[in-house]
């Protein structure tokens, strides 16, 4: 809940530390920001990039196809290293994902760390009412990331950034000096059953490199976890895998069941994606 989270947030109008009121938030300097009712909080400004961030259908698209447990092995994944690498420094910790999408990714972290606490921050408030359900000690917030983060600075003890934009400069600004900065990226063969067929958008082959330049002046790479499992989806689930991700945009559904159409019940899909773990310079 916010409640849980609300002394690692800070006002994206004047920076200053917020508290919970009955009727959402307010901080020091009395600026006020309204709850939803689905227990979301938008701390957007007008300084934001105006990009909406995935829409409903995207965001449902992805809920269901995550809630089959395909991207499971991601979870296990990110969980467990985040596990090792929090525990390390022993006390409950405070974690933010930035393009959290629904929490998929945070509720699985925290259901490995116990006592610690998230909070959940995307531009789409569609994502945002979702990851507000996500886990019991999470909280949702909408911002975008690159307008800055409302978080208190050095207040985050891990941040999470799973298949999302990242801002380094405001990844380190929130990150304490002894955190740790987790990074999935998808592998240049991930997916490829369906890259080809369908024009999804694909994965630079230097991803990896691309990824370590933009970090570059804020965060040193120190370990590397690659993953390869395998899918089995069937018609209906390919179909919000398109979905939910960014061909969604550009790639029509009667194109994705025209190719369907000649295809098996189930269709055998690469997933491949690296973790990299990431210390503050």
């Amino acid at each position: 809940m916010l409640s849980d989270v609300v002394d690692v947030l800070a006002c994206p109008h004047c920076g200053r530390a917020c508290s919970a009121v009955p009727s959402g938030l307010r901080c020091e300097e009395g600026h006020h920001f309204d709850v939803a009712r689905q227990g979301y909080v938008s701390l957007l400004t007008g300084r934001h990039s105006g990009h909406g961030g995935d829409t409903a259908a995207m965001v449902a698209d992805r809920a269901d196809f995550l809630a089959a447990g395909h991207y499971a092995p991601i979870r296990d994944l990110v969980a467990a290293t985040a596990a090792t690498a929090v525990e390390s420094g022993g006390g409950p910790a405070r974690v933010v994902e930035v393009g959290a999408g629904t929490g998929y990714y945070l509720a699985g972290v925290l259901d490995r760390l116990s006592r610690s606490r998230g909070v959940a921050v995307d531009v789409s408030r569609y994502a945002a009412r979702r990851a507000a359900r996500c886990h019991p000690r999470a909280g949702a917030v909408v911002a975008d990331a690159w307008a800055g983060l409302p978080v208190r600075d050095h207040a985050v003890d891990l941040v999470l950034n799973v298949f999302a934009p990242r801002n380094p400069v405001e990844m380190r600004r929130v990150l304490a000096a002894d955190g740790v900065l987790l990074v999935v990226t998808p592998e240049d063969h991930h997916l490829a059953e369906l890259v080809g067929p369908l024009g999804l958008v694909g994965v630079d082959t230097r991803k990896r490199e691309r990824v370590d330049d933009q970090l570059g002046a804020h965060f040193r790479p120190v370990e590397r976890r690659p993953l390869e499992f395998g899918l089995v989806l069937d018609h209906a689930e390919v179909r919000r895998l398109v979905g939910m991700g960014p061909s969604a945009h550009h790639v029509q559904g009667v194109e994705v069941s025209s190719w369907l159409a000649g295809q098996p019940e189930v269709v055998s899909v690469t997933g491949a994606v690296e973790l990299s773990v990431y210390r503050p310079r």
